[in-house]
C-alpha cells in the first residue's frame, strides 16, 4: 500500500481553491506534467474526474458543463502538445464568454525558455495560451498558488467572462508549501441598490411606438431572463435573440422572433422600428449579414463590458452595468409611467414571428417531420447542443424551440466537431435532464473518440447524427459561390457499428417514421444512444442551403 501523503503541496493548494469555488467536476487527461494535481484531487475526494480522450474534447466538456449551469468549468491538460490541443477549444470558450479555468502543466521551472529539449517543451506556451483565451498566467512562486488560482477563478467570471489558463511547472506541483487560508478581507459589493437610469432613457422607451429588443448571451450570463420578458411585455416589444441568447424568453411566446436577426423579413421589420434596446449582445457578423442589418438610430445598449459599447452599432444611450439590475431599475421606473397598449403593433409582431417560421418550414421537405418528432417527443426542458451542420444551421437553431435560458448551446466561434464533447459536458452537469446533440458526420469524426467517454460516464445522451458523407455546409456554400465542389466528400464509417463497438446503442434510420420510433425509444432508454439519419435515403430539402446570409458573396472575386 502506498504511503499516505502528509506534506501540504502546491497541488493540494490548487485543489483546495477548486473546492472553495464549489467545483464538483473536472475534465481532462492525466499526464506526467499534471499527475500531482490529479493525485491531490484523488486524495481530497470530492471532485469527480472525467477522463476525456483528447485535450480538445476535455475543454469542450468543461465548456458545455459551464454553459448549461452557469458554474465554473474546469479542465486539466498536459504541457506543450497537450496544451496546444486544448487551444482551439479554448478559443471557442473565449468566443462564447464561458467562465472556464484551464490548468496546464509546464516543464521544470529551471528549464523554461532554455530550448534544451525537456519532454513536452513548447517554445512559448504562455503566449499561445494568452492568444487563445481571455488571459493566461504562469505560477512563478509555489507559495503563491492559492492566491493565483483564486485570482484566475475571479477573472474567469468577471465581465467579459472567459477562459483563464494557469500554467504550473511540474517541479512546483510537488513543492511543499505552507497551508494558507485565503480570506477575502474586502468583499466588493455589487452596485445593486441604485442604477442611474437617465430620465431621457425612460422617455425614449415610453415614446416608442415600434420597440424591439435584441438580446444575447450576456443577458443569460446575468440571469436576466425574468427582467427581459417583463420589459418586453411592458412595452410591447418584439424580441430578437442571438444564437447565444436563445431561451432568454420562451420561444413560443407571441413576441419572440428568436434567432432570425438576419432574415430578410426581420431586416424589413427593423427598418421601421423606432427603438432598439440591445442587451448583452455582440451583433456578430454571421448573425447580421456582416452588419448589413440596419438598426434604429434610437438605440439603447445595455452591457457589463465597456468595450462592447459602439463596437458594431452606434448607441444613443450606453448603459454599462449588470443587465439584470439595469433592467430591473428600468422596469421599476416604467411602472410609474402611463404606457399605451399597442394592439395593432403586437398583432404585427405575432404575424411576422409566425411568418418567419412558416417560411423556413416550407424549405425543409422531409426534415420537417424530423423537426416535429423532436419537438413532440423530447421534454420541454431538453438541452439542445448543435454542432455546425446543415440541419443545425437551417432549422435546429431556429425551429427547435427553446423555453429556458442555458438550454441551447452552439459553437459561437463557428468551429466544427466540438458538439459531441460539449454535449457530454452538458449531460454530466445535468444527469437528470435530457441532452440532445445534432451533429453531422464530418464534424462528428473530429472528436469521435469522446463517444467512449459518454459511455464510460453512463450518461443518457441522445446523438442525432445526420450522415451525408461529407462537409454538407461547405458543399452548399461552394455550390452557391462557385457552382462546383472541392475537398468536401468523405468516406463515412458504418456509424451504427462504430457506436455499438463503443457500447452505445446505435441505429441507422432511412425514413422519418423510423426516426420517430427510435427517438421515442431513446428518451425512455436512458443510456447513450446514437440515431444515424441517412440523408441520402431521406432525401433533399425543398430549398438547398446556401450558407449563412451573405457568405457565398464573400468568395466572389472582387477588387479591394
Amino acid at each position: 500500500m502506498a504511503d499516505v501523503q502528509t506534506e501540504y503541496t502546491t497541488a493540494d493548494a490548487i485543489v483546495q481553491e477548486l473546492v472553495h469555488a464549489g467545483v464538483e467536476v473536472a475534465f481532462g487527461i492525466v499526464s506526467i506534467h499534471n499527475m500531482p494535481i490529479y493525485d491531490a484531487i484523488l486524495r481530497e475526494g470530492s471532485i469527480h474526474l472525467v477522463c476525456s480522450r483528447g485535450e480538445s474534447g476535455a475543454v469542450n466538456m468543461a465548456d458545455g458543463y459551464a454553459r448549461s449551469t452557469g458554474k465554473l468549468g474546469v479542465v486539466i491538460t498536459s504541457t506543450g502538445t497537450g496544451a496546444g490541443n486544448a487551444a482551439g477549444s479554448i478559443i471557442e470558450a473565449w468566443a462564447a464568454g464561458v467562465p472556464l479555468l484551464h490548468l496546464t502543466g509546464e516543464v521544470g521551472s529551471k528549464y523554461l525558455g532554455t530550448g534544451r529539449g525537456y519532454i513536452h517543451e513548447c517554445k512559448d506556451q504562455l503566449s499561445m495560451m494568452k492568444g487563445s483565451g481571455k488571459e493566461a498566467y504562469r505560477l512563478r512562486n509555489p507559495e503563491q498558488a492559492p492566491f493565483l488560482i483564486r485570482k484566475a477563478i475571479h477573472e474567469a467570471f468577471a465581465i467579459p467572462s472567459g477562459p483563464i489558463t494557469v500554467e504550473v511547472p511540474i517541479d512546483f506541483q510537488t513543492a511543499i508549501i505552507h497551508e494558507t487560508s485565503v480570506v477575502q478581507a474586502h468583499q466588493q459589493v455589487a452596485e445593486t441598490s441604485e442604477v442611474l437610469i437617465p430620465d431621457a432613457v425612460i422617455e425614449s422607451i415610453t415614446e416608442a411606438k415600434r420597440p424591439v429588443l435584441w438580446v444575447g448571451g450576456g443577458a443569460i450570463s446575468a440571469n436576466a431572463s425574468e427582467e427581459v420578458q417583463s420589459l418586453a411585455e411592458k412595452i410591447g416589444a418584439a424580441v430578437i435573440t442571438s444564437q447565444s441568447g436563445k431561451g432568454i424568453i420562451p420561444e413560443d411566446h407571441d413576441q419572440c422572433f428568436g434567432h432570425f436577426g438576419a432574415h430578410p423579413e426581420t431586416k424589413k421589420f427593423l427598418e421601421k422600428a423606432d427603438l432598439l434596446i440591445s442587451v448583452g449582445v455582440r451583433f456578430r457578423g454571421n448573425e447580421t449579414s456582416n452588419w448589413a442589418v440596419t438598426v434604429p438610430e434610437n438605440h439603447i445598449g445595455i452591457d457589463g463590458d465597456y468595450e462592447a459599447m459602439n463596437r458594431n452599432y452606434p448607441l444613443s444611450f450606453g448603459l454599462v452595468g449588470d443587465a439584470k439590475q439595469t433592467l430591473k431599475q428600468i422596469n421599476e421606473k416604467l411602472m410609474q409611467q402611463s404606457l399605451s397598449t399597442k394592439k395593432a403593433y403586437l398583432e404585427e409582431v405575432k404575424s411576422v414571428r409566425n411568418n418567419l417560421r412558416d417560411q423556413l418550414r416550407s424549405t425543409l421537405g422531409p426534415y420537417e417531420k424530423i423537426l416535429d418528432s423532436m419537438r413532440e417527443l423530447l421534454p420541454r426542458d431538453t438541452i439542445h447542443v448543435r454542432d455546425v451542420t446543415v440541419p443545425a444551421n437551417v432549422w435546429g437553431s431556429r425551429l427547435l424551440e427553446i423555453y429556458e435560458p442555458r438550454n441551447s448551446i452552439h459553437a459561437s466561434g463557428g468551429g466544427i466537431g466540438q458538439g459531441l464533447p460539449t454535449a457530454i459536458g452538458a449531460q454530466i452537469a445535468n444527469r437528470d435532464r435530457q441532452v440532445v446533440l445534432i451533429a453531422g458526420d464530418g464534424g462528428f469524426m473530429v472528436n469521435v473518440g469522446e463517444l467512449a467517454t459518454a459511455v464510460q460516464e453512463k450518461i443518457p445522451l441522445i446523438i442525432v447524427l445526420f450522415d451525408d458523407s461529407g462537409y454538407g455546409v461547405l458543399r452548399s456554400i461552394q455550390d452557391a459561390a462557385y457552382g462546383r465542389q472541392v475537398a468536401v466528400d468523405l468516406v463515412s464509417p458504418d456509424f451504427a457499428l462504430l457506436g455499438q463497438s463503443m457500447g452505445a446503442y446505435s441505429k441507422k434510420v432511412t425514413t422519418t417514421e423510423e426516426f420517430s420510433e427510435e427517438l421515442k425509444d431513446a428518451v425512455y432508454r436512458k443510456e447513450t444512444t446514437m440515431i444515424i439519419v441517412d440523408m441520402n435515403a431521406i432525401g433533399p430539402m425543398n430549398k438547398p442551403f446556401a450558407g449563412p446570409p451573405g457568405v457565398a458573396a464573400t468568395f466572389k472575386p472582387k477588387k479591394l
